[in-house]
C-alpha cells in the first residue's frame, strides 16, 4: 500500500513564485510552523479568535530564573494542549536563557519543545526564540 504525503498550506502565507498559486509545506513543517504561531501569539492579538495564543510576550521583561523557566513552561504545556490536542504530544519543553548559554545574546530565551506527532508518531522538535 502506498502512503500518501500531507500536504498543507505555508505559514507565512504567499504566493509560489514558481506555481503561482499558495506556498506548500510538508505537513509535519506545518505543524512547527503552528507551534510557532501559538507561541508567538498574544492573547487578544486576533480578533477573530481573542483567546489564541501563548502569551509569552507579556513576560518579556521578566527577570531571567528558575521561576520563568518553570513559568514558560506550563504556560507552553498549556497552551500547546489547548490548540494542538490531537496533533501533537507534548513531550518536554525546554527554556534556556543568556546565563545559561553564551550562544545566546543578552536577554534573549530560546524555547524548544519537543513532542511526537499524533499522525505519524514521529518523535520532533522545534526552537522558538524570544
Amino acid at each position: 500500500m502506498i502512503g500518501i504525503e500531507r500536504i498543507d498550506y505555508a505559514f507565512p502565507f504567499r504566493l509560489d513564485a514558481t506555481s503561482q498559486r499558495a506556498a506548500q509545506t510538508s505537513y509535519a513543517e506545518h505543524v512547527e510552523q503552528m507551534i510557532a504561531q501559538i507561541l508567538l501569539t498574544t492573547p487578544g492579538e486576533r480578533v477573530d479568535l481573542p483567546q489564541f495564543g501563548c502569551g509569552l510576550r507579556q513576560l518579556i521583561f521578566a527577570p531571567l530564573g528558575d521561576s520563568l523557566s518553570a513559568t514558560l513552561t506550563l504556560q507552553i504545556n498549556q497552551a500547546l494542549g489547548q490548540w494542538l490536542a490531537g496533533v501533537v504530544n507534548v513531550t518536554a519543553v525546554a527554556v534556556s536563557a543568556a546565563d545559561d548559554s553564551a550562544v545566546l545574546m543578552p536577554g534573549n530565551v530560546n524555547i524548544t519543545v519537543s513532542y511526537t506527532l499524533v499522525e505519524s508518531q514521529a518523535n520532533l522538535q522545534t526552537t522558538v526564540a524570544l
